[in-house]
């Protein structure tokens, strides 16, 4: 089953379909690509989904998630996240394995196509060149022998008359001769050309030709395996995601099995339980006697009677500390306030102040860690001069002290604030006061019941200690937690090239040809700062790696 033996006579034919096999493989390339543009759309809004649900940091939504139905929900919004991202796997593998491998291939298959049809071609003009030589050698035969013939005829005619002269006659004898020599050489050039035509034509439809076609036939079969191959690529590419999706989903499974209903009740109990017993049995008031009755302290008539100007007093409280919360809230958020939070209740500036200084001990932190690259920078172009001047970076190294020492004055400054407000705060253990205001709105309850009524420690409240711890449950609308910094996530690859001895505070030591994650690129002072695992990290001289940064970085942090 040869083209070249079946279809030798099929030279358009066979070009049409080599076509149209190209035209079906680009098809599919599409296909591919479009697939593709479908699963990164698929991922991006399945990633803004479970963005969107993500409860809001330091907000009163991210309080509710403390009940297992909301982790569960948590849960399966990070699984979705971890899902989106096999489709993005699935994308990127289809493109780097079948669009990127495709197109190449067919660029390659139209450069042979386009080889194999022009030797076809080309030997199909030199099967016409030596039929066209052929024939004209055969109309000259053909010329020749009638111009014999006549000459021939005209001896003869001429021969015959006996008033021609003996002269004439020779004349036309000779000429009769000539034309045919004439036609002779003609016949034995026709003969010539006849059989070279007769090889030439055999070698074009028995050699030729079916090396040509074969050549053709095979690169067809070779399109053909190819996409076969691909269509498998794209199966298996899908299959490689599915033990991974199925992990996602069975964290998704295993996270509404974590829900426990009885715990979520026990969560409500603490939230809203106020500590009080229930009232007691009325007694029945005899208006023939002198009215007796036993009133417990926690009785209904006692929070309607005894209480009842306390109540009300709280209750006037209440409506004018509600307007004070919302008011300092909408002045922080527009940044309004004196410096020392002043403004605020005694806990929640206290919880500002430490905040503030936790801040700025970070910027400190952060001025020190510039403060020691510049330096090791400096001792680099010290031991290295032909890597620059030292002396170019003592100005930076001049203006990081001053900051380092201006942010250390403000941390003394709120530091002084914050030890004053911790002294006029009631006397508590150290955990207890960097307790939220939650917490204390909920454990209060029970102290309410001894010690209402009484003045604030600062003597600027003299509201009843439940309704303080109120304002303070209701204050953490605009308190704004600290969180504990995150590692820092990978931005890319390096590869040592040559071996560096981290001796320096900050630095750390790596082999030549050691592969390690970058999880901050050079800001221009010469160092980079790689990880090498969870408890090992540190800069290096840019110099002395090669860095791949993943543009595609999305945060996710992988150790070697």
């Amino acid at each position: 089953m040869s083209w070249g033996t079946e279809l030798w006579d099929q030279f358009d034919n066979l070009e049409k379909h080599t076509q149209w096999g190209i035209d079906i493989l680009e098809k599919y390339i599409k296909f591919v690509k479009e697939r593709t543009e479908i699963e990164i759309s698929y991922a991006k809004q399945l990633r803004n989904l479970s963005k969107k649900y993500q409860p809001k940091r330091n907000s009163k939504e991210e309080e509710e998630y403390k009940y297992t139905s909301c982790k569960a929900f948590i849960s399966t919004l990070n699984e979705m996240n971890d899902y989106a991202g096999q489709h993005e796997v699935i994308s990127e593998n289809m493109t780097s394995q079948i669009t990127v491998e495709l197109t190449r291939y067919v660029q390659e298959l139209k450069q042979e196509r386009k080889s194999h049809f022009h030797d076809g071609r080309k030997a199909q003009q030199h099967i016409e060149t030596c039929w066209k030589q052929l024939e004209s050698s055969k109309r000259r035969f053909e010329r020749d022998c009638k111009e014999a013939d006549r000459a021939q005829q005209y001896f003869e005619k001429m021969d015959a008359d006996i008033n021609v002269t003996k002269a004439d006659v020779e004349k036309a004898r000779q000429q009769a001769q000539l034309r045919h020599q004439m036609a002779e050489d003609s016949k034995a050039d026709y003969s010539s050309t006849l059989q070279k035509f007769n090889h030439e034509q055999h070698e074009h439809y028995y050699t030729h030709i079916p090396s040509i076609f074969q050549k053709i036939q095979e690169m067809d079969e070779r399109r053909i395996v190819r996409i076969g191959e691909s269509m498998k690529t794209y199966a298996e590419v899908d299959r490689q995601v599915i033990p991974i999706i199925g992990k996602c989903l069975d964290g998704i499974a295993k996270a509404a099995e974590s829900i426990d209903q009885k715990n979520d009740s026990q969560l409500v109990i603490e939230a809203y339980k106020s500590g009080f017993e229930p009232p007691g049995d009325i007694e029945f008031e005899d208006y023939t006697q002198p009215m007796k009755r036993t009133i417990s302290e926690t009785s209904l008539s006692n929070s309607r009677g005894d209480s009842k100007t306390e109540l009300k007093f709280a209750g006037k409280s209440k409506g004018k500390l509600w307007p004070f919360i919302k008011k300092n809230k909408l002045s922080l958020k527009l940044g309004a306030g004196p410096e020392d939070f002043s403004n605020l209740p005694p806990e929640q500036r206290r919880k500002k102040l430490q905040q503030k200084v936790d801040e700025l001990n970070k910027e400190i932190q952060k001025e020190m860690d510039q403060r020691d690259a510049i330096t090791k920078m400096k001792d680099v172009y010290v031991k290295n001069p032909q890597m620059g001047d030292p002396g170019s970076l003592d100005h930076k190294l001049i203006e990081v002290g001053q900051n380092i020492e201006k942010l250390r004055l403000e941390v003394q400054k709120f530091e002084a604030w914050l030890t004053e407000v911790e002294g006029r705060l009631p006397v508590r253990g150290d955990q207890a006061r960097r307790q939220s205001g939650m917490y204390e709105a909920q454990t209060a309850t029970s102290v309410n019941n001894c010690a209402q009524d009484r003045e604030s420690p600062d003597g600027s409240y003299t509201e009843e200690q439940g309704q303080e711890n109120e304002l303070k449950m209701m204050a953490t609308d605009f308190d704004d937690e600290f969180d504990d910094e995150e590692p820092l996530p990978t931005i890319g690859t390096c590869k040592a090239l040559y071996t560096f001895e981290g001796q320096n505070e900050g630095t750390i030591s790596i082999a030549e040809g050691e592969i390690l994650y970058v999880i901050e690129e050079d800001k221009g002072d010469g160092w980079t700062r790689i990880r090498r695992n969870e408890d090992e990290e540190g800069y290096v001289p840019t110099s002395y790696v090669e860095v791949y940064l993943d543009k595609n970085a999305k945060g996710a942090m992988t150790y070697i």
